[in-house]
């Protein structure tokens, strides 16, 4: 049985981890109710470009870009993974690469190849891990990202699909529901799916200087914006799962410190009571 002393020292111990974890808890939300502004703030501009190029791609018949075509056979294909920088965030990241991993393994178990695109220093250390074919990776995003930080992977996986060297292009984020719900999410970025249900009077557009120019640029903002849209989700996620992973470990020192309180107490008393035991056993024997 350990000592009072040793005892007390845990307990110290616990309740200096206890003051971190804590602050943690409150550092995260209020980094929460800023990310979750932020998110606010890009979700109009994106969900606005989303209806657009879903009408430009039914109302253009003269020129259909690349990344509304749909290749002949699945060859290979590829994800853009989204994650943290950071741990101490629960079960976050892990269950996204789960997700990613099962996605992929039932391309794979047709033989098809499959090349990952990687935002966040936990993707890039867990895929590293595994050996698998990492073409581009980006980390420190910081909680305010940068959309110019992600163009350069993002460019690197539109080439290749422009080149026909991948057939598709999934993007593996975690998508924030409200505080309580965060839940891994995976979407279809290319080919873009073409939507029927398009009233007639949205089809007619009319183009200047020429409609090839401006689909093109469209197209590259509108993956941009999804890429986008994606990574601040994931900051709002990344916040409110530290938050609550801290307030269960603030919650969780408490009954350790309550609980080697009650030991403490013990073994205290134990000692007390053999001391009393020995001073009448020696005043006996007087």
């Amino acid at each position: 049985m350990p000592s009072p002393r040793e005892i007390r020292t845990q307990i110290a111990s616990i309740k200096k981890i206890q003051k971190i974890t804590h602050a943690m808890q409150n550092v995260a939300a209020s980094k929460m109710r800023r990310a979750q502004q932020q998110m606010a703030t890009s979700m109009p501009y994106a969900t606005k470009i989303c209806d657009v190029m879903s009408h430009i791609a039914t109302s253009d018949k003269e020129y259909e870009h690349p990344f509304l075509c749909e290749h002949e056979k699945t060859k290979k294909i590829g994800y853009i993974v989204v994650s943290t920088d950071r741990g101490l965030c629960g079960g976050l990241n892990l269950n996204l690469f789960k997700m990613a991993l099962e996605h992929a393994r039932s391309f794979q178990e047709q033989g098809v190849d499959v090349e990952w695109c990687l935002f966040g220093r936990k993707a890039e250390v867990f895929f590293q891990a595994l050996m698998t074919n990492i073409v581009a990776h980006v980390s420190g995003l910081g909680e305010r990202p940068q959309i110019s930080y992600l163009l350069g992977g993002i460019k690197i996986m539109l080439d290749a699909y422009k080149a026909e060297e991948i057939d598709k292009l999934f993007i593996i984020h975690n998508e924030f529901i409200n505080t309580l719900v965060q839940k891994p999410n995976i979407s279809q970025l290319l080919p873009l799916i073409k939507q029927q249900d398009i009233p007639r009077y949205h089809r007619g557009y009319i183009y200047e200087p020429a409609s090839r120019a401006l689909i093109d640029t469209l197209m590259s903002r509108y993956i941009e914006t999804q890429v986008y849209q994606a990574v601040v989700d994931n900051i709002a996620c990344e916040q409110v799962a530290r938050m609550v992973a801290m307030k269960n470990a603030t919650d969780s020192s408490k009954e350790i410190i309550d609980s080697l309180q009650l030991t403490y107490n013990k073994v205290r008393q134990a000692m007390i009571t053999r001391e009393i035991a020995e001073i009448v056993g020696g005043a006996d024997a007087v």
